[in-house]
C-alpha cells in the first residue's frame, strides 16, 4: 500500500460533456478556477486541457494554455501544473471514404502536439504511449511518432507522464526508458475503463502495474463509477491517483459534482485506508520535478 498518495485532479478534459454537466470548465478564467479549487481541496497536480471558449470544443490553443498558466500562477495557489500534450490524434473514419478522415478527426504532428509545452514549459506533461479504440474512434499515436515527441519533451526538460491505456502501451513505454528517451525515473498513468480500451477493474490494474520498469512512478484512474473503486484499488495496490471533471461528472447517480468535491471524497478515502495526500512541494520531491517556471 502507498502511505504517502499524491492526488491529481483532471479539472476538464477534451470530451463533448459540456452538455452533460452544468459547469464544465470551459474559459481560461473558469479552467483556472478549477485547477485552484482542486488544489485547496487537497490535489497536489492538476491536469490542463483547454476548450474552445465559444464552443466548448477541443482546442490546442497556446494562447489559452498561457491564459490558465497564469491566473494559476498569479493566484498564488501552489499546485503543479499537468499540461496535455495529447490531444490532436483523433481519427474518426469517413463513412463515405475509409482512407479520409470524417467528422470530428482532429489531427496533430508530434511537434504541433508539443508546441503549448515546449512554450510554456510546465513541471509536467502528458505522453499517450499508443493508438487505441475509442468508441468509434481510433486514438493515433504510432511508434515513430512518440519517439519524436518523447525527443521534444526530453529536449524541454520536462516531465513526461506516460499515459497507458492499453497493457501494449506500457510495454512500449518501457522501451522509451530503455532507449534513454525518458529522463529520470520514469512517471506512468494508468487509464482504465475507456471503452473499448483497458478495463476498470483489480486484475487489469495489477496486470499493468506489475510490467511497471523498476523505479516507476504510478498512478491510475477509472472513468465514471468506477473513479472512486479505482481511487482506493491505486492506493492499496501501491500508487497514487487521479480523479476530476475529466473522467466522472457525478458524486451520485442524481448529483453532479465539482472538482473540489471529486478531490475531497478522494482524499477521504485515501485517509480512510490510513494513509496521506502528498503536498505540491512533496510530489515536487518525490517525483523528480523541476521548480515551477515563472
Amino acid at each position: 500500500m502507498n502511505r504517502n498518495v499524491i492526488v491529481t485532479c483532471a479539472v476538464t478534459g477534451a470530451g463533448d460533456t459540456v452538455d452533460k454537466h452544468p459547469a464544465i470548465p470551459v474559459t481560461p478564467a473558469q479552467i483556472a478556477d478549477a485547477a485552484i479549487e482542486a488544489a485547496q481541496a487537497g490535489a497536489a497536480i492538476a491536469h490542463i486541457h483547454v476548450r474552445d471558449p465559444e464552443t466548448g470544443g477541443i482546442s490546442h490553443d497556446t494562447a489559452l494554455f498561457r491564459e490558465v498558466v497564469e491566473r494559476v500562477r498569479a493566484s498564488g495557489t501552489d499546485v503543479v501544473l499537468n499540461l496535455t500534450a495529447g490531444g490532436g490524434g483523433d481519427w474518426v473514419p469517413s463513412a463515405h471514404d475509409l482512407s479520409r478522415g470524417g467528422h470530428g478527426t482532429d489531427m496533430q504532428s508530434p511537434a504541433e502536439r508539443h508546441e503549448p509545452v515546449g512554450a510554456l514549459l510546465p513541471e509536467i506533461c502528458t505522453l499517450d504511449c499508443g493508438s487505441y479504440n475509442s468508441g468509434d474512434m481510433v486514438y493515433v499515436s504510432t511508434a515513430t511518432m512518440l519517439r519524436e515527441h518523447a525527443r521534444l519533451i526530453q529536449a524541454a526538460g520536462v516531465k513526461p507522464e506516460m499515459e497507458c491505456f492499453e497493457l501494449g502501451h506500457v510495454r512500449f513505454a518501457r522501451q522509451l526508458v530503455e532507449e534513454g528517451l525518458i529522463a529520470g525515473d520514469p512517471m506512468f498513468q494508468l487509464c482504465l475503463g475507456i471503452p473499448w480500451a483497458a478495463e476498470a477493474d483489480t486484475g487489469t490494474m495489477l496486470a499493468m502495474r506489475d510490467k511497471l520498469p523498476a523505479r516507476a512512478h504510478w498512478s491510475a484512474f477509472g472513468i465514471g463509477r468506477q473513479q472512486m473503486p479505482m481511487v482506493a484499488q491505486a492506493a492499496l495496490l501501491g500508487g497514487h491517483v487521479r480523479v476530476g471533471l475529466e473522467d466522472n461528472l457525478r458524486l451520485s447517480r442524481a448529483v453532479y459534482a465539482s472538482n473540489g468535491q471529486l478531490v475531497e471524497r478522494a482524499v477521504s478515502i485515501v485517509e480512510n485506508l490510513g494513509a496521506r495526500v502528498q503536498t505540491p512541494a512533496e510530489a515536487r520531491e518525490a517525483l523528480g520535478l523541476h521548480s515551477p517556471r515563472q
